[in-house]
């Protein structure tokens, strides 16, 4: 091995020195940088809406940044299923989740009012609501549970399904063994209708469903046909009794780590995918009601809501003791 003298060590030291910072200016420049990627968590499959609006999101951010963010998005449980995932996102781990109102309601306490039996008129009523000055302060309450919210998206209206017989007024609830998400309030919704609450993952209910341990379950037109439910469950109930949407979380660890503008960029690209949805969701609604109906699912349309609403009557009284809840349900069911 040759032995370099003193003036060959430094001219070394000099090319290498040289060469160090040309990488670092290169890099300053963005040439061959490697972009900031941010992991995005969904439970739907590849070509829902929800993992369109976030790949969608992801998109504008990449554009706005010239490439220097990207969000990278985990569709089909591929991270877990929606409890474990707000956990994670919660924790850092995860950056951005796509989730329902109810779930994330175990954290957020602001969310379960959103998933109240009953709560919005129509579909109408609740965009109105989510898309005020109620909607924006219940985003921007996040922060204290681990998440900052970012965007609702649209998730329809939740109704009963079931293989068992037609739900054409709550006594035909009785007994029925119903999947419901992981959720103290949808359980005692459930409850308070008759029928025996069974609490599974959502990627578990067709198993559940074709291996007879749940009746039904309970969800919108998209879920149920995507899923393929509609094949174990002939009786689809318009109940509509919940119309609790989705939302999109960041966490608080990841927000944290972004400059104020970057910030303003994920805001207004979150915003946007919420607008791209809601296209999206309203064609495959009416796809998804087609091709149950052509399958030749019974659908009971005509029910006295009244009664399902009435059967509520325990859980509002319940939610009303804390005040602030009582206040924000008013100020929801006031707005025209």
């Amino acid at each position: 091995m040759p032995v370099l003298n003193r003036a060959e060590r430094s001219r070394t030291g000099v090319v290498f020195v040289v060469l160090l910072l040309a990488a670092v200016l290169m890099d300053m420049c963005g040439a061959g940088a490697v972009a900031r990627e941010f992991r995005a968590a969904d439970t739907q499959t590849e070509d829902y809406p929800t993992v369109q609006a976030l790949r969608y999101m992801g998109a504008l951010i990449a554009e706005r940044t010239k490439d220097r963010l990207e969000i990278k998005v985990f569709h089909s449980r591929q991270l877990g299923e929606e409890k474990e995932t707000i956990e994670q996102t919660r924790a850092g781990a995860i950056d951005l989740n796509r989730t329902n109102v109810a779930l994330i309601g175990n954290f957020v306490p602001a969310m379960n009012v959103l998933a109240m039996p009953f709560l919005f008129r129509s579909i109408e009523h609740m965009q109105k609501v989510l898309d005020g000055p109620i909607g924006n302060e219940i985003l921007n309450s996040f922060e204290p549970y681990g998440f900052v919210g970012l965007a609702f998206y649209d998730s329809g209206a939740r109704s009963i399904y079931n293989a068992v017989r037609p739900v054409q007024s709550v006594s035909d609830l009785k007994g029925l063994r119903i999947r419901v998400q992981q959720s103290e309030l949808m359980s005692e919704m459930i409850r308070s209708l008759g029928a025996e609450p069974v609490e599974l993952p959502y990627g578990q209910v067709l198993t559940g469903l074709a291996t007879h341990l749940i009746d039904g379950a309970e969800n919108n037109w998209p879920s149920f046909v995507t899923t393929d439910h509609y094949k174990h469950a002939g009786y689809y109930t318009l109940t509509e009794h919940t119309m609790s949407p989705e939302v999109l979380v960041i966490s608080l660890k990841a927000w944290r780590s972004l400059a104020v503008d970057d910030q303003r960029i994920f805001r207004d690209a979150a915003l946007r995918s919420s607008r791209f949805m809601r296209e999206k969701w309203r064609d495959l609604e009416e796809q998804s009601q087609r091709k149950a109906q052509a399958a030749g699912i019974a659908v009971v349309k005509d029910i006295d809501r009244k009664p399902f609403e009435d059967a509520m009557t325990a859980i509002y009284a319940r939610a009303a003791r804390d005040p602030a809840v009582a206040a924000l349900i008013e100020r929801i069911r006031k707005v025209e």
